[in-house]
């Protein structure tokens, strides 16, 4: 195997100092059994094997962003195939279910989520009113007519479109926010907002782009790569073959984050000899600061960067703006005020600032350990900072990439499925709406409509009407399940469009409850196309193969319901096909000119290039980079409490697949704790320990881990019990799941009463 393009070259043969572990196959070590899933996977589509196989050769991989084209991409030659794409396949080659199964639900509700989803797809149209117990199948037109009719009764505000990143290519993507604003509103939002949205409001003002400014190839053969607040190893697999190639060419890799993850210390790349037999070390360094310490972190390593003269004077001077403000703000912050709110010692951050001042070159990756916080773009700022000042932008080597954790997520952005900015992210304004008002040949909203935590809250003051819910399940994925179910039960008429069930489909209506079945990715006829982390478009053709009974392209449908809604715009409203939207997209965002081009497997371009900002050219106003002199975030915790912060384990977003995380053996239930505070609290590995807070309560058993004192981790969603559904990040509005505060209790098992343990 070989690398397309790197940085520096990746040396032949073999690199024993690199290697984990002189056990063959890592055996007895823990780590992902990617054998195993190779056949499991195998095992449970051996119905369809043929079709399976062809969706892996043929199509773009619906798991994480990273892209492929079949099992190949362009960073390194050889077969991709990561334990993700190989779980998530059954979706695509399961089998209709019995629909008799959902005459009455109440069977249904005490089954777990991948239980539901395991029943297989939806194969018809159904309709659930209040009162009856089940759902019964109509024809579509029934549907969409009921559907039609209601919007007409309603009023723009008092309708909702959400849309997840369930394999969503950006053809659906476009046609479906397109569709909601004929119908007269912006309340469309997706999943892509819960992830990276913060990102996007920083990269915006601090670069003048919204994406990431490198490519994979930079990774490797770089001087440094630093993680914040991202585990690839779990959510994105096919990067730790990217970092085996990168730690051969000499590249150092830097971990910023409270827990230390076995996998992205030690990795076996399943599809590399060497690898495979005795695992890579990856990581040369972690960082590990409490929960909510990252911009602290991120500003004590720049305080020392600047003190030692370690900038880039030339490179601020010349292509910045901002960097005194930001150099004074910085000089009036006490060390022990940075000691404190990030969790390590001045000479900790000494140590990572020397990294990246003895790096010409590096690339900052993050996920949304950054970004799901009160603070979450102010956090994003801090990263940019740090990477400004040595102007790691621009260039070759260099780079800032939110790293996205689904294959739909950037392109969802991009089209404008968003109540916050139109396709091409650009701001909703009364010029922007006018601009798309010319190209559509209807009259466009121009007022931004509400983000999805907005939506609940008008949902529960019962000034929400319809809810078409495109995928997701709000239950796992909002905090206070609870509140959240009952809302979703209080809004009029819910229509949920997916390829299996969910367990929201079935909280009883208010009114009515329609499902519509839809296709796959794969099943959609001419072909579609998903963007990359990298901002690589890529082309997924139609798969031959068994189709499901009666299931629709979400885009053909949300086509229809606008043109029966609006049937005076029907010929502004129609797309032929695929091919047709793309040709649309091409005019209505130029950086997508291009995607009309794309026809057949393999078929893709990187636009804006190989890097964003080239040359240090910026997008901004002034054509410069702009520095954010952003303050520590001023936390009101209450006494004794932990930190608290979501972690995934076996799984893809919140669709769990096994009640183990084989990474580090934790369980769902698990509560993982330092070794420093299980001591002090006298407490050790399996004492059942009860979390608790304003918001809710979370029991689990503790596992002493690697973590940075003061702070636990626990297991996403389960733990949305326990966040604070106002507590949103500024801008993005996006819940902060990786800020919680909860004091602990130990459950004595034997006389089952709790006793309070605090710090």
């Amino acid at each position: 195997m070989k690398v397309h393009r790197s940085i520096r070259p990746v040396p032949e043969g073999w690199a024993p100092g690199l290697w984990a572990s002189l056990k063959p196959f890592g055996i007895g070590e823990r780590h992902p059994n990617n054998y195993g899933e190779i056949l499991r996977a195998i095992w449970e589509n051996r119905d369809k094997l043929g079709y399976a196989f062809r969706i892996l050769r043929e199509g773009v991989c619906d798991g994480c962003s990273l892209g492929t084209s079949g099992m190949r991409d362009w960073t390194v030659t050889g077969i991709h195939l990561c334990n993700l794409r190989l779980r998530l396949l059954r979706l695509n080659t399961m089998p209709a279910l019995d629909i008799k199964a959902l005459e009455d639900v109440a069977a249904l509700r005490a089954k777990r989520s991948r239980d539901i989803r395991a029943l297989g797809r939806l194969p018809y149209p159904m309709i659930r009113r209040r009162g009856e117990p089940g759902f019964r199948r109509v024809p579509w037109e029934e549907a969409l007519g009921l559907i039609a009719t209601r919007i007409k009764a309603s009023r723009p505000e008092r309708l909702y479109f959400y849309l997840t990143s369930r394999g969503v290519p950006n053809e659906t993507y476009y046609a479906a926010q397109k569709a909601a604003r004929a119908l007269g509103t912006n309340n469309v939002d997706n999943a892509a907002r819960i992830c990276h949205s913060p990102s996007t409001f920083a990269l915006k003002a601090a670069l003048g782009v919204a994406a990431t400014t490198c490519s994979y190839s930079d990774l490797i053969g770089t001087d440094l790569v630093v993680f914040f607040g991202s585990n690839v190893a779990n959510n994105q697999p096919v990067m730790m073959k990217y970092l085996y190639y990168a730690r051969k060419a000499g590249t150092k890799v830097a971990v910023v984050n409270p827990y230390r993850e076995p996998v992205m210390d030690r990795y076996w790349v399943p599809s590399d000899v060497e690898s495979a037999l005795f695992g890579t070390k990856i990581t040369d360094r972690f960082f590990q600061v409490q929960a909510g310490g990252d911009l602290a972190f991120l500003h004590g390593s720049l305080k020392h960067l600047i003190e030692q003269r370690w900038i880039n004077d030339a490179f601020i001077r010349d292509h910045t703006e901002g960097f005194e403000e930001l150099r004074a703000m910085l000089e009036q912050v006490p060390w022990e005020e940075l000691e404190t709110a990030s969790g390590l010692g001045r000479e900790i951050m000494r140590a990572f600032a020397q990294m990246v001042a003895e790096s010409e070159r590096a690339v900052f990756v993050w996920g949304m350990g950054i970004t799901q916080h009160t603070c979450g773009e102010d956090n994003v700022h801090a990263i940019i900072n740090v990477a400004l000042s040595r102007g790691f932008v621009g260039r070759e080597g260099c780079g800032l990439m939110p790293i996205r954790g689904h294959s739909g997520v950037q392109g969802g952005a991009e089209m404008g499925a968003y109540a916050t900015a139109f396709p091409g992210g650009l701001a909703i304004n009364k010029e922007n709406a006018a601009k798309f008002s010319t190209l559509w040949g209807f009259p466009v909203p121009s007022k931004p409509g509400m983000t999805t935590p907005q939506m609940f809250e008008a949902a529960r003051k019962g000034d929400l009407d319809m809810l078409w819910s495109m995928g997701g399940d709000f239950r796992e994925v909002m905090p206070d399940p609870e509140s959240t179910s009952s809302t979703l039960e209080a809004i009029p008429l819910r229509v949920h469009q997916d390829i299996v069930l969910s367990a929201q489909m079935l909280i009883e209506p208010a009114d009515t409850v329609v499902l519509l079945p839809a296709t796959t990715r794969y099943e959609i006829p001419g072909g579609v196309t998903e963007t990359s982390t990298e901002r690589r478009v890529i082309f997924s053709p139609e798969i031959r193969g068994p189709r499901t009974a009666e299931a629709r392209s979400e885009w053909e449908v949300f086509q229809e319901i606008a043109r029966r809604v609006r049937p005076d715009w029907a010929d502004k409203l129609t797309f032929t096909s695929t091919k047709a939207i793309r040709e649309e997209i091409a005019r209505a965002i130029p950086a997508y000119d291009g995607i009309q081009t794309l026809n057949k497997q393999g078929d893709n371009f990187q636009y804006g290039g190989r890097a964003l900002c080239a040359g240090w050219k910026f997008a901004t106003g002034d054509g410069k980079a702009h520095f954010k002199a952003v303050r520590l975030p001023q936390v009101a915790a209450c006494d004794g409490a932990f930190r608290v912060v979501t972690r995934r384990g076996k799984q893809f977003n919140s669709m769990v697949h096994e009640d183990t995380d084989p990474n580090n053996a934790a369980p769902r239930d698990v509560v993982l704790m330092s070794a420093e505070d299980a001591e002090r609290l006298s407490l050790v590995s399996g004492d059942t320990v009860a979390l608790k807070n304003d918001f809710g309560t979370y029991h689990g058993k503790v596992m002493i881990a690697p973590m940075a004192t003061g702070t636990l981790e626990i297991h996403w969603p389960e733990g949305n019990v326990l966040v604070d559904s106002k507590a949103r990040s500024p801008l993005a509005t996006i819940p902060a799941y990786k800020e919680i505060f909860a004091t602990l209790e130990r459950i004595n098992e034997t006389e089952k009463q709790p006793s309070v343990v605090r710090i």
